[in-house]
């Protein structure tokens, strides 16, 4: 079937004979191969040739090293010493020297050197008392026990037999009963598990026989003193209605 359509310069469209790229909807290039290069994302099917990398910068040695010719050597300074002409620098000035002050006459105290010069007699003082001295710490008499004479513990003496009562125990006491475990901490296991399982009856709900259960008017529910149909009624009287005295009373010929 041709086309319709106008030409499209030296081409006119029509139907495709078989199938071709551009009816299929594929993606296309939009998913890339893994490279080759590099280390990263290599592709896992192809051979990956041996890298090398740079090394890192090492640390320099600590060894000793000369300055080398970066001083300057004044030109002056010879093999065998300084050498030129003598040279003299303004030096500052020294710093005063403080002046000698020796003891006045009034610093001494002759008047005290008595017994250092001639002899005098002893002389004692009351004095208070020294911090040095601090007091005796040495034991008392009551700081002594001598062996005791009595009971198990008796030194060179022998001792009788001793007995005492001792203290109650906080565990296993008599009150506390045994530590074991009761009958009540074993799991009982049903005897019908590994041996014949007896018959067993239970006791059913009570059953009523199926009946009419609607609620029927008993004797006391009927009135015959107040049947009236099948037997003359006595004639009954009933008191009338109270009208008020103001109420209009009913005119029914009026005269025109």
């Amino acid at each position: 079937m041709e086309n319709d359509e106008g030409w499209v310069g030296t081409w006119r469209p029509h139907r495709p004979k078989g199938p071709i790229a551009a009816l299929y909807g594929s993606p296309g290039p939009i998913y890339a191969l893994p490279g080759l290069t590099g280390n990263s994302k290599h592709d896992p099917t192809k051979f990956r040739a041996p890298m090398f990398s740079f090394g890192i910068r090492l640390e320099p040695e600590s060894c000793y090293r000369s300055p080398g010719p970066r001083y300057l050597i004044p030109s002056n300074l010879t093999r065998v010493g300084r050498g030129g002409t003598p040279a003299f620098s303004l030096q500052g000035r020294p710093k005063d020297v403080k002046e000698f002050r020796p003891p006045g006459p009034g610093e001494y105290s002759p008047q005290n050197s008595e017994k250092w010069l001639f002899r005098s007699s002893p002389a004692y003082s009351l004095t208070g008392r020294g911090t040095d001295d601090k007091i005796s710490k040495t034991p008392g008499p009551a700081s002594h026990s001598l062996p005791p004479m009595f009971g198990p513990k008796t030194v060179g003496k022998p001792s009788a037999p001793c007995y005492s009562i001792c203290g109650r125990s906080k565990s296993g006491a008599f009150d506390e009963g045994p530590k074991t475990p009761g009958p009540a901490a074993y799991r009982v296991v049903d005897p019908s598990s590994y041996m014949q399982k007896p018959p067993h009856f239970s006791m059913t709900g009570r059953n009523f026989t199926p009946g009419d259960l609607t609620q029927k008017p008993g004797p006391g529910a009927h009135y015959p003193e107040r049947v009236s149909n099948t037997r003359p009624k006595a004639p009954s009287f009933s008191f009338g209605l109270r009208h008020s005295q103001y109420i209009a009373p009913i005119i029914e010929h009026a005269h025109e």
